[in-house]
């Protein structure tokens, strides 16, 4: 587990399998990250089943430290050993957690975790171009612009641009002197 002050980065449960299904057939908050596609309940559970058998993800719920609540979820995914890198993803599960400092700290937890524990070297991401949010939300935590797939995915029929977002491993140590 993973503590910060106001949330803490724990192992998914089995109850967390519910939400999490609700959450990703929630058509609003899907298209922050992807097109919305439903998922069917076999697939979710398939899915749910098989993240933590998978050795290049390490994925986190993200709970309220004061009364266990679970606020969203986040990963590092991609993880490539040679290399020492790994991309990141975070997906708060409603809209009434949003804005409220629980995404910059998780984010700062999981770069924690990537960079001592995983020795990692590089952290990136992507983000539609759009998501202002997020966006500040990355800067805030040392990630750099590094460029812009343009018409990188067709979501509720118009193309949207991808921003591509890293952060190195002694940038995120100058950042925490």
């Amino acid at each position: 587990m993973l503590h910060g002050k106001h949330i803490r980065l724990a192992p998914l449960r089995e109850a967390d399998s519910k939400i999490l299904f609700e959450w990703i057939n929630d058509r609003s908050l899907t298209l922050h990250s992807a097109a919305y596609k439903p998922v069917h309940e076999d697939s979710h559970q398939a899915w749910f089943r098989s993240i933590s058998q998978k050795p290049t993800v390490v994925y986190f719920a993200i709970r309220a430290v004061t009364d266990d609540t679970l606020i969203g979820t986040c990963q590092l995914h991609s993880i490539h050993a040679v290399f020492r890198s790994a991309e990141l993803q975070i997906r708060i599960g409603n809209a009434a957690n949003m804005s409220k400092g629980y995404g910059t700290e998780a984010v700062n937890l999981l770069l924690s975790h990537a960079f001592r524990d995983l020795n990692l070297q590089r952290v990136d991401l992507h983000v539609f171009a759009d998501n202002a949010r997020a966006i500040k939300t990355y800067k805030k935590c040392g990630f750099q612009h590094e460029g812009v797939k343009r018409r990188a995915a067709w979501i509720d029929n118009e193309w949207r641009d991808l921003v591509l977002m890293s952060i190195l491993r002694e940038e995120w140590e100058t950042s925490k002197t």
